[in-house]
């Protein structure tokens, strides 16, 4: 792509290396901004510097805070013996969403993927092994993807805190609400039927 600035080029450059972003996206974003008031430009790069300044992650749970410790974490009003173990910090917005759940979060920030290079000594996977020994924890859920990656960490998981007492159980997988059996891959589809529970229940939820 031939520019006429080197500045746009720069800018473009950077812009196109965040994730789903080409360079055609990049330079329709860039040139907005040059559209714009001066100021608004200057509000999104003091904003962007702040957050990489004064973002922190939870000494407790390593989701991302204002705090040393989050909001989840000293509220009276969580479950502080369930502890739901996830991905990163955007499933724990996911679940937030639903409104559905009351405990407390462990952000692993990442999966076990030795295809990747990443082990469980580059995950929180530590921090949760001790947090489980301490006797803090009554249950533990797994809420990672259901792919060989994620049943894998898992797996990992509960080998470290098998026999410590503690009642470990996994979010359901299955058909989504509103998708056509037809589009259904067969894992999916399979652990549907595993997991199929009474009609009675079925009408209620």
């Amino acid at each position: 792509m031939d520019l006429p600035s080197k500045w746009l080029e720069r800018a473009v450059d950077e812009v196109a290396q965040l994730p789903g972003i080409g360079k055609r996206t990049a330079l329709r974003l860039v040139l907005h901004l040059l559209k714009r008031p001066s100021v608004q430009t200057q509000q999104l790069a003091q904003a962007l510097t702040d957050l990489r300044t004064n973002i922190k992650y939870c000494r407790e749970c390593h989701n991302m805070s204002d705090q040393d410790i989050c909001g989840l974490c000293t509220s009276s009003k969580r479950d502080r013996g369930l502890v739901m173990v996830v991905e990163d910090v955007r499933d724990v917005m996911a679940i937030e969403a639903t409104g559905q759940y009351g405990g407390l979060y462990h952000v692993l920030g990442g999966k076990i993927s030795p295809m990747e290079g990443i082990g469980p000594q580059d995950l929180t996977i530590g921090a949760l092994v001790e947090k489980a020994k301490s006797g803090s924890i009554s249950e533990l859920i797994f809420a990672l993807s259901s792919t060989m990656e994620g049943d894998t960490t898992n797996f990992y998981i509960f080998r470290q805190i098998e026999g410590l007492g503690i009642k470990t159980s996994t979010i359901a997988r299955g058909i989504s609400v509103g998708d056509e059996l037809a589009y259904a891959d067969e894992v999916t589809l399979g652990r549907s039927i595993l997991q199929r529970i009474p009609f009675e229940l079925a009408l209620k939820s």
